[in-house]
Order: C-alpha cells, then sequence, then structure tokens
C-alpha cells in the first residue's frame, strides 16, 4: 500500500499504554507535532480508539497517511500493554503501515535526559509493586549499560553509580526511591511515559527499517527474564 507522504516527510502514530495513563501522538521526521493525553487511570482499553481518532481527525489525518505505528512494547502494566501493542496491530493491518516497538525504559530515559541533559547517568524506573521498579541504567549519551531488570529498592540502591556523578532517576517508579535517599548527586523527575517523547525514537527505528512482526508482536512484560546488556545510543539501530 502507498502511504501518502504528508509534507513531504514521514508521518508516525505513537502510542503508549505501559502506564496508568494513555497518551498518543503524531510526529514527522521525528519531531511532534500533535498530542493527546487521557489522564483517567486505567481507561487504556474504552478511550485509545477513540482517542487515536479524534488526534487523527483534529490534524486534518487518517491511519492510512501514516507511515509507521510506534508503540510502548514495555515493561509496564500488562493489561496497558496488552491494550497498546493489539491497537497498534490492529491499525497496522487494517492500514498497511509498518509497526515500530519501543521499549518503555528507552522512552522514559529520552524523557529523563531531555529534562536534565547535564546528567552523567540516568535510570528510569516503572512502578512495580511495593517497593519493587522495573528499571536499567543508562549513559549520558543514550546508551543503556545495564540490564532491565526489576529491583527491590532499599536505602543502600545505586549507591556505587551515585558515587560516580549526577543521576537522573525518572518515571513513575522514582517517588518511592525519593522517600529512601538524600544525596546530592541524585535528581528525580516523576512522569509518566509519554508517547510525544517517541518521536526520535520511533523516526530512528524507521529510517534504520527496524520493524516488528505485525502478527507476531508482544509486549515485554519482564515477569521471568532480563534482556541483556545493550552498548548501542537509543537512537542508534
Amino acid at each position: 500500500m502507498t502511504h501518502t507522504m504528508t509534507n513531504n516527510g514521514i508521518t508516525i502514530l505513537s502510542i503508549d499504554t505501559s502506564a496508568d495513563i494513555c497518551t498518543v501522538a503524531l510526529s514527522r521526521d521525528g519531531v511532534t507535532f500533535a498530542e493527546s493525553r487521557v489522564t483517567t487511570p486505567r481507561s487504556q482499553s474504552s478511550l485509545l480508539v477513540p482517542e487515536t481518532e479524534r488526534l487523527l481527525r483534529d490534524a486534518g489525518l487518517r491511519i492510512s497517511d501514516c507511515n509507521a505505528v510506534a508503540v510502548s512494547m514495555g515493561p509496564g502494566s500488562y493489561t496497558g500493554l496488552r491494550v497498546g501493542v493489539s491497537t497498534a496491530k490492529g491499525l497496522c493491518f487494517g492500514s498497511g503501515a509498518k509497526l515500530i516497538g519501543i521499549g518503555t525504559l528507552d522512552l522514559l530515559a529520552v524523557q529523563g535526559l531531555s529534562a536534565t541533559p547535564s546528567a552523567d547517568y540516568v535510570v528510569p524506573m516503572m512502578d512495580a509493586r511495593r517497593m519493587e521498579v522495573y528499571q536499567a541504567v543508562y549513559g549520558r549519551d543514550g546508551s543503556r549499560i545495564s540490564e532491565i531488570s526489576p529491583l527491590i529498592l532499599d536505602g543502600g540502591s545505586y549507591s556505587e553509580l551515585l558515587a560516580k556523578g549526577k543521576v537522573t532517576f525518572v518515571g513513575n517508579g522514582c517517588a518511592k526511591f525519593r522517600e529512601l535517599i538524600s544525596n546530592g548527586n541524585a535528581t528525580f523527575v516523576p512522569c509518566e511515559p509519554e508517547a510525544a517523547a517517541m518521536a526520535p525514537l520511533a523516526y530512528a527505528k524507521w529510517v534504520s527499517g527496524c520493524f516488528e512482526d505485525v502478527a507476531y508482536a508482544e509486549p515485554f512484560y519482564l515477569k521471568e527474564f532480563s534482556v541483556g546488556v545493550s552498548k548501542k545510543n537509543i537512537l542508534d539501530v
């Protein structure tokens, strides 16, 4: 299927439902030009599709005008990820758009680095349960330098990293860590993952031709396993 190259650019619809809220955004050549947030908790299953349709309509676009649909693949809320990925796959099936998967921690790392560009390290945290988070460590250039793994937080967590330089903790799991430590090298950016911040990651994957299989793509729930260390910059795929 031939896609409309709106304004001679690559148009990508981005979706994030990995946390309690639902966000969708439109970008062209890696720059977001429209976005929407639904802050009603756990409303993804009922509001994601109508909100996506409204965003496209307000932008004067149809899903067939989008070259790709990008979606957060996890880790995060089991129900939210399932709704987001299945919706993205359905949009791609119907329109012929490519499917782009974005790691939720990669997305949060971009948000953390944008908020605190002087940080030496950024640690995105997705809230799990009690004092547990899903987390990984990224360098200031956006390269992931640790495994993605669950971690039960305590007062000694990240002590070695904090001794090395300035660390930004970002995401909906960092607030509970802020209550455990007092360290001048620690900065906290409590926030939810945002589809609007997905634009540069999604565009980098488009340029590289790094797409998901629409039929078989599944969310990364991080239940029983973790993935290895990648030295690549999250914007280089």
